[in-house]
């Protein structure tokens, strides 16, 4: 915390007149690419925010009922759905970034999401598409394991692994970027939090995590590309009457 004040920093290397890093990951080499729902097409319930944010808990325990590719689609965007792409250039998304660098790419652990083999896939946030990473049903063991056998990651639908690309951020704010993406990720899960409410499911934030374990599982060299925080995610299970 303490290099990251301002009297320590020097010029960024936006400042010096360096390119500006990529928006996001590309994926045209990637073998499966998958179209998500529209956001325009999605219709899940209203929800008063008010009611929301009262209602809002950590769920760690989820039914067996999948997540529906839609409801997918939802979370997605409502938690880094590019509303719009400005001419500095920049991304415009329904959660705040410092500076709009919007420094993450949302990566998934999918075991039970209807139309998706278990596996890890990652979200192509410009054009609203899902991209195969690994495929295998192992991989929610090594996940769960990487992230200290917290049972909700074996149990969930979906498990959201939100992976910074530093120089995204340290471009613009060089050191500081750290404290940036730390409270952007938070903007990220309270998005989660509220988000789940309208598609009947629940979710948990984690920040227990092995990082050189997890790091690796996700192609990660975890210097300047690291897991930075996760969340479950799974349907309710039915109140008992």
């Amino acid at each position: 915390m303490e290099k990251t004040k301002y009297k320590y920093l020097g010029d960024s290397d936006q400042v010096k007149g360096l390119p500006q890093p990529s928006l996001a990951d590309a994926y045209e080499d990637a073998d499966e690419v998958y179209d998500l729902p529209a956001p325009t097409s999605l219709r899940p319930r209203n929800v008063d925010l008010s009611e929301a944010i009262v209602e809002r808990v950590s769920v760690r325990q989820y039914s067996d009922e999948p997540l529906s590719i839609e409801d997918l689609a939802y979370l997605l965007w409502v938690t880094q759905g590019v509303k719009y792409v400005s001419g500095r250039p920049a991304t415009l998304r329904t959660v705040p970034s410092a500076g709009s660098r919007h420094p993450f790419e949302t990566y998934l652990l999918v075991n039970n999401v209807t139309g998706l083999e278990p596996g890890l896939y990652r979200y192509a946030a410009l054009s609203h598409k899902l991209v195969a990473v690994k495929r295998s049903r192992e991989l929610r063991d090594s996940v769960t394991e990487a992230l200290y056998g917290q049972a909700m990651v074996r149990h969930s639908a979906v498990t959201f692994l939100w992976v910074a690309v530093a120089y995204r951020s340290i471009w613009r704010y060089g050191e500081r970027a750290y404290r940036y993406m730390h409270l952007d990720a938070g903007h990220i899960c309270q998005n989660l939090y509220l988000g789940v409410q309208a598609v009947n499911a629940g979710c948990c934030g984690i920040a227990a995590y092995h990082d050189d374990m997890i790091n690796s599982i996700c192609g990660l060299d975890g210097e300047d590309r690291f897991v930075i925080y996760a969340a479950s995610v799974g349907k309710l299970r039915k109140k008992q009457a």
